[in-house]
Protein backbone atom coordinates (compact mmCIF):
# COMPACT_ATOMS: atom_id res chain seq x y z
CA UNK A 1 0.00 0.00 0.00
CA UNK A 2 1.12 3.49 -0.88
CA UNK A 3 1.09 6.04 1.91
CA UNK A 4 0.81 9.68 1.88
CA UNK A 5 1.05 12.93 3.79
CA UNK A 6 -0.70 15.55 2.15
CA UNK A 7 -0.57 18.89 3.32
CA UNK A 8 -2.03 22.31 2.14
CA UNK A 9 0.89 24.84 2.23
CA UNK A 10 4.65 24.66 1.55
CA UNK A 11 6.72 24.42 4.48
CA UNK A 12 9.69 26.42 4.85
CA UNK A 13 13.37 25.29 4.66
CA UNK A 14 14.23 24.67 8.62
CA UNK A 15 14.15 22.26 11.66
CA UNK A 16 10.19 21.86 10.96
CA UNK A 17 10.33 20.75 8.13
CA UNK A 18 13.99 18.22 8.34
CA UNK A 19 12.07 16.70 11.32
CA UNK A 20 9.18 16.12 9.40
CA UNK A 21 11.31 14.68 6.27
CA UNK A 22 13.24 12.56 8.85
CA UNK A 23 10.37 10.45 10.12
CA UNK A 24 8.90 10.07 6.56
CA UNK A 25 11.77 8.83 5.43
CA UNK A 26 12.14 6.70 8.56
CA UNK A 27 8.66 5.65 7.78
CA UNK A 28 9.59 4.48 4.71
CA UNK A 29 12.75 2.13 5.30
CA UNK A 30 10.72 0.52 7.53
CA UNK A 31 6.97 0.36 5.93
CA UNK A 32 8.70 -1.88 2.95
CA UNK A 33 9.15 -4.80 4.93
CA UNK A 34 5.56 -4.66 5.80
CA UNK A 35 4.05 -4.77 2.89
CA UNK A 36 4.16 -0.39 2.56
CA UNK A 37 5.50 0.15 -1.33
CA UNK A 38 6.23 3.88 -0.66
CA UNK A 39 5.73 6.45 2.10
CA UNK A 40 6.06 9.94 1.09
CA UNK A 41 5.10 14.17 2.12
CA UNK A 42 3.47 15.87 -0.66
CA UNK A 43 2.81 19.49 -0.61
CA UNK A 44 0.10 21.49 -2.42
CA UNK A 45 0.26 25.65 -2.70
CA UNK A 46 -2.49 27.44 -0.96
CA UNK A 47 -5.54 28.68 -2.45
CA UNK A 48 -5.21 32.34 -3.21
CA UNK A 49 -9.46 32.65 -3.30
CA UNK A 50 -10.92 35.89 -1.15
CA UNK A 51 -13.29 33.58 1.20
CA UNK A 52 -12.15 30.90 3.49
CA UNK A 53 -14.67 28.75 2.14
CA UNK A 54 -13.51 29.34 -1.98
CA UNK A 55 -10.06 28.72 -0.33
CA UNK A 56 -11.21 25.58 1.08
CA UNK A 57 -13.38 24.23 -1.53
CA UNK A 58 -10.33 25.04 -4.34
CA UNK A 59 -7.75 23.15 -2.15
CA UNK A 60 -9.82 20.11 -1.64
CA UNK A 61 -10.27 20.17 -5.40
CA UNK A 62 -6.52 20.27 -5.81
CA UNK A 63 -6.00 17.52 -3.40
CA UNK A 64 -8.45 15.37 -4.62
CA UNK A 65 -7.07 15.46 -8.42
CA UNK A 66 -3.92 14.84 -6.82
CA UNK A 67 -4.91 12.08 -4.99
CA UNK A 68 -6.70 10.59 -7.94
CA UNK A 69 -9.71 7.85 -8.08
CA UNK A 70 -9.22 4.58 -5.35
CA UNK A 71 -6.98 6.53 -3.05
CA UNK A 72 -8.84 6.09 0.58
CA UNK A 73 -8.68 9.53 3.24
CA UNK A 74 -7.68 10.51 6.41
CA UNK A 75 -8.04 14.09 7.48
CA UNK A 76 -6.85 15.55 10.04
CA UNK A 77 -9.33 17.98 11.76
CA UNK A 78 -9.84 19.27 15.15
CA UNK A 79 -13.17 18.10 15.39
CA UNK A 80 -12.73 14.40 14.38
CA UNK A 81 -12.09 11.39 16.07
CA UNK A 82 -9.48 10.61 18.78
CA UNK A 83 -7.34 7.60 18.58
CA UNK A 84 -4.15 5.82 20.10
CA UNK A 85 -1.08 5.23 18.45
CA UNK A 86 -1.54 1.28 18.22
CA UNK A 87 -5.82 1.92 17.54
CA UNK A 88 -4.38 4.25 14.45
CA UNK A 89 -1.82 1.97 13.49
CA UNK A 90 -4.20 -0.99 13.74
CA UNK A 91 -6.54 1.12 11.08
CA UNK A 92 -3.23 1.53 8.90
CA UNK A 93 -2.38 -2.30 9.07
CA UNK A 94 -6.40 -3.46 8.54
CA UNK A 95 -6.38 -1.28 5.06
CA UNK A 96 -3.24 -2.66 4.21
CA UNK A 97 -3.85 -6.40 5.03
CA UNK A 98 -7.66 -5.56 3.67
CA UNK A 99 -5.57 -4.66 -0.27
CA UNK A 100 -6.19 -0.71 -0.36
CA UNK A 101 -3.92 0.13 -3.32
CA UNK A 102 -2.88 4.01 -1.11
CA UNK A 103 -3.94 6.33 1.60
CA UNK A 104 -4.07 9.75 2.26
CA UNK A 105 -3.24 11.60 5.33
CA UNK A 106 -4.64 14.69 4.39
CA UNK A 107 -3.69 18.05 6.55
CA UNK A 108 -5.64 21.50 5.51
CA UNK A 109 -4.55 24.85 4.63
CA UNK A 110 -4.69 27.88 7.43
CA UNK A 111 -8.61 27.74 7.32
CA UNK A 112 -8.44 24.10 7.62
CA UNK A 113 -10.50 21.24 5.22
CA UNK A 114 -13.61 21.88 2.92
CA UNK A 115 -16.56 20.40 5.10
CA UNK A 116 -17.46 18.23 1.95
CA UNK A 117 -13.98 16.62 1.70
CA UNK A 118 -14.20 15.55 5.21
CA UNK A 119 -18.34 14.60 4.71
CA UNK A 120 -16.07 12.16 2.06
CA UNK A 121 -13.05 10.75 3.63
CA UNK A 122 -12.94 7.24 5.13
CA UNK A 123 -11.84 8.75 8.47
CA UNK A 124 -11.60 12.11 9.95
CA UNK A 125 -8.72 12.14 12.72
CA UNK A 126 -8.07 14.79 14.82
CA UNK A 127 -5.20 14.99 17.14
CA UNK A 128 -7.03 16.91 20.21
CA UNK A 129 -9.09 20.14 20.69
CA UNK A 130 -6.26 22.57 20.56
CA UNK A 131 -5.01 24.38 17.50
CA UNK A 132 -1.83 23.18 16.38
CA UNK A 133 0.45 25.63 13.91
CA UNK A 134 0.88 23.76 10.74
CA UNK A 135 4.48 22.89 11.26
CA UNK A 136 3.72 21.08 13.97
CA UNK A 137 0.78 19.40 12.82
CA UNK A 138 3.39 18.02 9.78
CA UNK A 139 5.62 16.75 12.07
CA UNK A 140 3.13 15.19 14.48
CA UNK A 141 1.41 13.02 11.40
CA UNK A 142 4.89 12.43 10.30
CA UNK A 143 5.80 11.06 13.49
CA UNK A 144 2.57 9.31 14.19
CA UNK A 145 2.94 7.18 10.69
CA UNK A 146 6.32 6.35 11.56
CA UNK A 147 5.12 5.28 15.05
CA UNK A 148 2.80 2.92 13.49
CA UNK A 149 4.48 1.58 11.21
CA UNK A 150 7.03 0.75 14.41
CA UNK A 151 4.24 -0.54 16.16
CA UNK A 152 2.96 -3.03 12.88
CA UNK A 153 6.53 -4.21 13.12
CA UNK A 154 7.09 -5.10 16.38
CA UNK A 155 10.01 -2.58 16.51
CA UNK A 156 10.26 -1.29 20.59
CA UNK A 157 10.00 2.47 19.56
CA UNK A 158 6.42 2.68 20.91
CA UNK A 159 5.97 1.63 24.50
CA UNK A 160 2.57 1.33 26.14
Amino acid sequence: MRLMLVSVGRAKAGPERDLAARYIERAAAAGRAIGFSAIDLRELDESRARRAEDRKEEEAKTVRALLGPGCSVIALDEAGKLMSSRAFAGDLGRRRDEGAAALALVIGGPDGLARSFCASASLVLSFGPMTFPHQLARIMAAEQIYRAVTILSGHPYHRD
